[in-house]
């Protein structure tokens, strides 16, 4: 009965956002040169790069490269801020507090392009992402989950950058 109702509106011209790509019929191929990177944090500015360059190859329209020249439209990258912060602890009686939950988050400025064009199709001067991490409390089991959670928030990242760049949001 729900869908009667979706069918209804879209008769009648609505439509629900965030469902197609807005995409300029001429740009065939798009350049993606690695994201310069001003947070130390070593090989992100390459994991960024890599996961934006196949969240646009998902999409299916256009040609993806890693270069700046011989394409009509530009996604120019730079990672202006990585932190750790500890947002949860834990105080055994008698101990010190200890951290046991992490918050990484991840900030970039991105402008999407066309090339020969003054105005960007889409910009953000704060790109904002994050994720979460816990330590766990056995130090035998211990190991470096912030790596892992690098790696959720980089393809995390890059899905809701593409997403925002190509349908408007």
């Amino acid at each position: 009965m729900a869908g009667l109702g979706l069918i209804a509106l879209a008769a009648c011209g609505y439509s629900l956002q965030g469902r197609g790509i807005n995409v300029d019929p001429s740009i065939k191929r798009i350049g993606v040169p690695t994201f310069r990177d001003k947070t130390g944090r070593p090989g992100l500015d390459q994991k960024i790069t890599q996961k934006v360059i196949e969240e646009l190859l998902k999409r299916g329209k256009f040609d993806v490269v890693s270069a700046s020249r011989g394409v009509d439209a530009l996604v120019d990258g730079e990672l202006t801020g990585y932190n750790v912060a500890p947002v949860g602890f834990t105080q055994a009686q008698g101990q010190a507090t200890q951290a046991t939950r992490y918050v990484v988050s991840l900030t970039a400025r991105v402008t999407y392009s066309k090339v020969g064009e003054k105005e960007p199709i889409w910009e953000s001067a704060g790109f904002v992402f994050r994720d979460e991490y816990e330590l766990g409390t056995n130090p035998q089991l211990f190991f470096d989950r912030e790596d892992q959670t690098v790696d959720r928030l980089t393809s995390a990242f890059a899905s809701s950058l593409v997403q925002a760049m190509l349908e408007g949001f």
